[in-house]
């Protein structure tokens, strides 16, 4: 391991995989020039920023599911299958087994229909993924945990302006990132406490859900810190220039009006 490089336990790192992305679309990117700097221009490249929104979300979601008692077990960024996919967070506690997919939609306003959910008006797949997760969760636990296990999809929404509950899914939840722990410990208790146990202890095996999975896992957490400094950075820059443009038109507006209204004194 190298000293840029974090390696955890399995499912301990949130984001891991959008943050591997975001890093490697990144790694192309020229460095900004000085003028760029100055202006405040963003790091991020059109590849990554969207893999960094992802990460921002995934992140902020981790934060709130820290707060879950210790009856509750978290799996973060979990691998399943062989094709790269992963799950953002897999929660297990008496109320059940959770699937989370979180969505970063920053201002957007979000509709809700019990088939449809809309980002800014436009169709998305959501609904679908959520539950598509939910279903390969269930058949990998049941298979090795040897009793039927239900896992139940969620959507976590992280950065949204507003959202519309048309009609609630009856099988997915929609929920802010701010509402969902709050949601979880209102569920009613659904499992035994050995049942519980047993599924979170086989949750937390790497080999149940991917060989992959049970290699090290390394993320370049300081590379993905130093890169969110560089873009808050960037946009304290453009917000004081922003500021500076409003304030030199209010003086140019204001010098304007004392001398036309001195002109009408005058005249």
């Amino acid at each position: 391991m190298t000293a840029t490089d974090a390696t955890e336990q399995f499912g301990s790192i949130p984001a891991a995989a959008v943050i591997a992305a975001c890093l490697q679309a990144q790694a192309t990117v020229p460095a900004r020039s000085g003028v760029a700097r100055m202006l405040g221009r963003s790091p991020l490249s059109d590849d990554s920023q969207p893999w960094y929104l992802g990460a921002l979300g995934e992140l902020q979601v981790a934060e709130q599911l820290a707060k879950l008692g210790p009856g509750w077990t978290v799996l973060h960024s979990v691998p399943i299958g062989d094709r790269g996919s992963d799950i953002d967070h897999v929660v297990i506690g008496a109320a059940g087994v959770f699937t989370i997919n979180t969505k970063f939609h920053e201002g957007a306003r979000i509709w809700v229909g019990s088939k449809r959910l809309l980002v800014n008006g436009q169709k998305t797949d959501h609904l679908r993924n959520a539950r598509y997760e939910a279903q390969r969760v269930a058949r990998e636990l049941t298979s090795v945990a040897g009793i039927p296990v239900d896992a139940h999809p969620a959507i976590v929404l992280v950065g949204i302006r507003s959202i519309t509950i048309r009609e609630r899914p009856a099988d997915v939840a929609v929920l802010r990132h701010t509402e969902f722990v709050r949601w979880l410990n209102r569920r009613p208790a659904m499992l035994d406490p050995d049942v519980r146990d047993h599924l979170a202890e086989t949750m937390a095996r790497p080999e149940v859900w991917t060989a992959a999975a049970g290699e090290a896992l390394q993320v370049n957490l300081p590379g993905f810190a130093a890169l969110r400094r560089e873009v808050r950075g960037a946009r304290r820059v453009r917000v004081l220039w922003a500021m500076t443009v409003v304030i030199g038109v209010v003086v140019v507006a204001g010098t304007f009006a004392i001398n036309a209204y001195a002109t009408l004194l005058g005249g």
